[in-house]
């Protein structure tokens, strides 16, 4: 049986490279051969164990690569096309694809729905961390990719672009807001970019790391706030004349960034939540005006399938959002536990690595 590397959840501490049979292609999958693919924050939660998947899973949930193999009730495809799939792949029928919300696709059972369903690549099917990938459910996830855009260009798309838009999408950010994003990773990045195709006027990035608030100010942020010379909050609030902002991002998944979120919010505002958190949250009384400051709290899973990948890939192609510059560094599969190493301690200013087989 043919053989291919990847990069395998072993225990807590552990993702190593290995190898794995090449997969068999089911009659409505495809199997893409990767091109380019990245490591990201969540990937970390799975090495620390933090987050739990079943050891021996291939890790990783942001192809861009070439079908290597069509399954035979696929149509409107070709082996050989170029193409990416989203982190989430959302099969299209179930119940939760059905009500709208594809990224919590998964079948229903006595006790409900699980959540993060469609969520599949490297949580609860092997992901692409790898020479190939199989991609279920092809027809409803994978988006052709035009020529001439590179494979580093659209590498955000997959997950970390997707996410951050939703997170301004989600927060209902409108023409001539003011929205602020706690920290300014990938997400956060993407999360400023999106705020600003979605009409807001002063977007107010917060972090401490120079090349991340130099970055955001690239993609659209008006203000960047360094945590480290003051209290967060009260320099939002002071830049904004104590009003208080309309929406507030929240892109790191921790205590402090979701309570300063939900004390900058305005009266109605709306925090938007992208983090993904590994302990219980706790609202305190104050910041939520004791359950009667009309504020809303909302969650975003990276929205999947080929229509949300279409229009992001239209996104870039259309130069209205240049997203290169969050590559920083770049490994050969071979090198992925070097890559892992590196992303995991946030070493060199990293914030995206291109991973190509």
């Amino acid at each position: 049986m043919p053989r291919m590397k990847a990069a395998i959840f072993v225990e807590p501490g552990r993702i190593v490279l290995d190898e794995k049979p090449i997969p068999d292609v089911g009659p409505r999958d495809a199997l893409m051969r990767i091109t380019t693919t990245t490591i990201c924050g969540t990937d970390i939660h799975i090495l620390k164990g933090e987050y739990p998947v079943a050891k021996g899973l291939t890790i990783g949930h942001e192809p861009v690569g070439i079908i290597e193999k069509l399954g035979s009730a696929v149509e409107g495809y070709q082996e050989g096309q170029r193409v990416i799939a989203g982190a989430i792949t959302p099969s299209g029928h179930s119940y939760a694809c059905l009500c709208g919300c594809g990224s919590q696709d998964g079948p229903g059972t006595k006790h409900g729905f699980k959540a993060m369903g469609g969520w599949k690549f490297g949580n609860t099917i092997d992901g692409c961390q790898a020479e190939y990938v199989l991609v279920p459910d092809a027809a409803a996830n994978l988006s052709p990719v035009a020529d001439g855009l590179s494979d580093e260009e659209i590498l955000m798309c997959p997950d970390i672009m997707s996410t951050g838009f939703a997170g301004a999408e989600s927060g209902g950010v409108k023409i001539g807001d003011t929205v602020v994003v706690f920290a300014l990773g990938p997400i956060g990045l993407c999360a400023v970019a999106g705020a600003k195709l979605m009409g807001a006027t002063t977007i107010i990035g917060v972090d401490t790391v120079p090349e991340r608030l130099a970055v955001a100010k690239r993609l659209g942020a008006d203000i960047v706030v360094d945590f480290k010379k003051g209290d967060p909050v009260e320099q939002i609030m002071a830049l904004t004349d104590g009003r208080g902002v309309d929406v507030a991002i929240e892109a790191l998944g921790t205590q402090g960034t979701f309570e300063s979120a939900l004390r900058v919010l305005r009266p109605g505002g709306t925090l938007s939540s992208l983090g993904v958190y590994s302990n219980d949250l706790k609202i305190p009384l104050s910041a939520f005006s004791a359950g009667l400051g009309d504020n809303k709290i909302i969650t975003s899973l990276c929205p999947g399938g080929k229509e949300r990948m279409r229009r992001l890939l239209n996104v870039v192609a259309s130069g209205r959002v240049d997203l290169k510059a969050l590559v920083t560094h770049r490994f050969k599969l071979d090198d992925i536990e070097k890559a892992y190493d590196l992303f995991g301690h946030q070493r060199d200013g990293v914030l995206k690595v291109a991973i190509t087989p």
